[in-house]
């Protein structure tokens, strides 16, 4: 009997594992969830958590390739921005200097910039990025069975409705005394579609897509360049809440298209080449989180002690979990 439940956990382990550094990544670490508000964590397990192991499961099953993977990554933006908690859409609770910065037509559209691709990245790929280095002898397989897949579709659904109702008509309104938003019926519609578009080319995406190749820097230079778009990525991210209200919103956008377009030229072509290994892929999650525990201090300035201590000291944690995943590398298969 103890054995039939070690295989059990054995077998959902890496499920499980990806459920859990989601919102770490994306939400812990950074200090997006802090201690005072970490009862939050399991309704970001079942949505973050729980959207990111459908959509590798969903790829796995059907041999798709990391740009299917970004594709679902960015439908599940999309749901969380305009339908679950509508932070891109609703009037920003958070506004340093006191002024609406970036908004228009109905859209907080640096925000919304910056959140597409942050919770992609962070939510979907580094998370399964990582999780594949640890159990390198599986990241073939879908990790997820059908019941399993149900469950999960079953919990990202119930902690979707909790993540709306807790922020759109608690949060909002009694934390940060912010009138009522109702979210118009053609971002609805817009939303909807989008995501379905989304899923559709995602599914329909060559299972190995051809790219040109290019000779990727030593791994030591990818995590410099990681960390380096991490901070860039948190200094848009701090614009959109009006740190600076005078600075020119073209400027904001076209930077962060910049960003956006070298990533989505380099990486893919690095990876691609036979000189990327999983050194490289380590020290792309390694230098990429590095520079968004470390920039997100910045946001603690004044903050309670507690919610200090506690962001030191899953930052120390994480750093150990990287460690121990460095030295695990070379006996990786």
């Amino acid at each position: 009997m103890a054995q039939v439940r070690r295989g059990w956990m054995d077998r959902m382990a890496p499920a499980l594992l990806l459920a859990l550094l989601a919102p770490m990544f994306a939400e812990v670490l950074p200090g997006a969830t802090r201690f005072s508000s970490i009862f939050v964590f399991p309704i970001e397990m079942a949505v973050w958590g729980g959207g990111a192991v459908l959509a590798r499961a969903i790829v796995r099953k059907l041999g798709l390739s990391w740009w299917s993977l970004l594709l679902l990554g960015l439908a599940l933006s999309i749901a969380e921005e305009f339908l679950i908690q509508q932070t891109s859409v609703a009037p920003l609770v958070i506004q340093l200097k006191g002024e609406t910065w970036a908004r228009a037509f109905g859209v907080n559209y640096i925000y919304l910039l910056w959140a597409l691709v942050y919770e992609s990245v962070w939510v979907v790929l580094v998370p399964t990025l990582t999780v594949e280095l640890v159990f390198p002898e599986r990241r073939r397989q879908p990790w997820l069975s059908r019941a399993g897949a149900v469950i999960t579709a079953l919990l990202f659904t119930i902690g979707a409705f909790l993540a709306w109702f807790s922020w759109t008509q608690i949060a909002r309104i009694k934390v940060f005394h912010q009138p009522p938003y109702t979210l118009p019926l053609v971002w609805i519609v817009v939303a909807v579609a989008a995501i379905a578009l989304l899923i559709f080319i995602a599914l329909r995406l060559p299972r190995k897509p051809s790219a040109p190749r290019i000779k990727p820097p030593r791994p030591w230079l990818v995590g410099v360049l990681g960390a380096l778009w991490a901070v860039l990525w948190f200094g848009l991210v701090v614009l959109a809440f009006g740190i600076d209200p005078t600075f020119p919103e073209t400027v904001a956008g076209a930077g962060g298209l910049a960003i956006i377009a070298l990533l989505l030229f380099y990486v893919p072509r690095w990876a691609a080449d036979e000189n990327w290994t999983r050194t490289h892929d380590f020290a792309l999650i390694a230098g990429s989180l590095a520079g968004s525990m470390t920039v997100s201090f910045v946001g603690f300035i004044g903050s309670a002690n507690m919610d200090l201590w506690f962001k030191i000291i899953v930052d120390l944690l994480a750093v150990a979990g990287l460690v121990w995943l460095a030295r695990r590398l070379p006996r990786s298969v």
